[in-house]
């Protein structure tokens, strides 16, 4: 039996979003956002609250990075989590992670965090607080790669747990996808 919960945002697994940006003196910033997903092939969209540091760099600079925490960048990733760019104008480089320059947006990579999709802005929807950006690259440290592709088993990526507020790891091969689509008997 189901036990009703009502109104929720209860989704598994939501990825731990690494959100970068630069401000108007060129700072980097970063912020970690749960509230995100690919919304068409070449787009993604995060809910960022208004009153974010990132929602006005954003819109001032129309670009950004989306890159996933990690299973050995969890206490960085929290701290850029919990601590605002509107209070501590160098969390980044508190946070012990290295900024590099994108050469695709005006937006920082962060050397760390070995997946990164560099985005530049599509549209901005206060109401809903809808960050939508178009993907112009997407770039894979060379070490977590298998094949040629990304690892989710080497990199382990980051889940938020919306119930417990613990990080939980993703990576394990549950069943192949294709086979996922026979008949069950």
């Amino acid at each position: 039996m189901k036990k009703n919960f009502g109104v929720k945002n209860w989704l598994f697994p939501m990825p731990v979003l690494m959100i970068g940006t630069y401000d108007e003196e060129g700072t980097p910033d970063m912020m970690n956002a749960a509230w995100g997903g690919i919304s068409f092939d070449d787009q993604i969209t995060i809910c960022i609250d208004t009153a974010h540091k990132t929602w006005a760099n954003i819109a001032a600079r129309k670009a950004f990075t989306v890159a996933f925490g990690t299973a050995g960048t969890a206490v960085p990733c929290d701290y850029l989590g919990i601590v605002s760019g509107n209070d501590v104008p160098d969390k980044v480089a508190k946070s012990g992670f290295t900024a590099v320059k994108s050469a695709f947006v005006d937006a920082p990579v962060m050397a760390e965090l070995p997946l990164v999709l560099e985005c530049t802005l599509v549209s901005m929807n206060r109401e809903n607080c809808n960050v939508v950006g178009k993907i112009v690259n997407c770039a894979v440290e060379e070490s977590v790669l298998t094949d040629g592709q990304p690892d989710a088993a080497k990199m382990k990526p980051l889940c938020f747990d919306p119930c417990r507020h613990v990080y939980r790891l993703r990576g394990d091969v549950a069943a192949r996808a294709f086979s996922c689509g026979r008949k069950l008997k």
